[in-house]
């Protein structure tokens, strides 16, 4: 996991393929003004949704994780909590993976937690279990997903 500043982000447009096709949308968009949606990119392979909505108790939260994607958080408004763990110390014997969402949820609590501000982003890799959106109050934020493709996922 990366934490930094979204002003920050252009020096990771070469670190994975498709992230400098998430820097050119940033530098030619306001995501601040954004409205909710999906935003595509680059088809399947890159795309954002951006997202409004109310802040969780830790208690609701679960860990998730991708097999196919890396996330890019970028916290538009409010106060994000974001509960992680590294994936390899996760129980993932009989975590129902859902192919067409790209998630697993999983029992196992956090280790850490990380809160963002506004303005900050979070690279969440397949290895970084995280629970996002947790909590008081409301939030806006961008998801940049970038496929890096995997055995269960290919695109064209």
């Amino acid at each position: 996991m990366i934490l930094d500043s979204l002003k920050s982000f252009e020096k990771y447009q070469t670190l994975q393929e498709g992230f400098d096709k998430v820097y050119q949308f940033i530098k030619k968009n306001d995501l601040y003004s954004m409205e909710a949606g999906k935003y595509e990119i680059d088809g399947k392979k890159v795309y954002c949704t951006i997202s409004e909505g109310e802040l969780r108790d830790v208690e609701e939260a679960k860990l998730e994780i991708h097999d196919s994607y890396i996330d890019i958080h970028v916290l538009l408004d409010g106060s994000e909590t974001i509960g992680i763990k590294d994936r390899s110390k996760c129980n993932t014997d009989n975590t129902k993976y859902q192919e067409a969402d790209d998630i697993a949820f999983l029992e196992d609590e956090p280790e850490n937690y990380v809160v963002m501000g506004i303005g900050n982003i979070a690279v969440i890799f397949p290895a970084d279990a995280h629970a996002p959106l947790l909590g008081t109050g409301n939030f806006k934020k961008a998801v940049f997903k970038v496929h890096v493709g995997n055995n269960r996922s290919k695109l064209n």
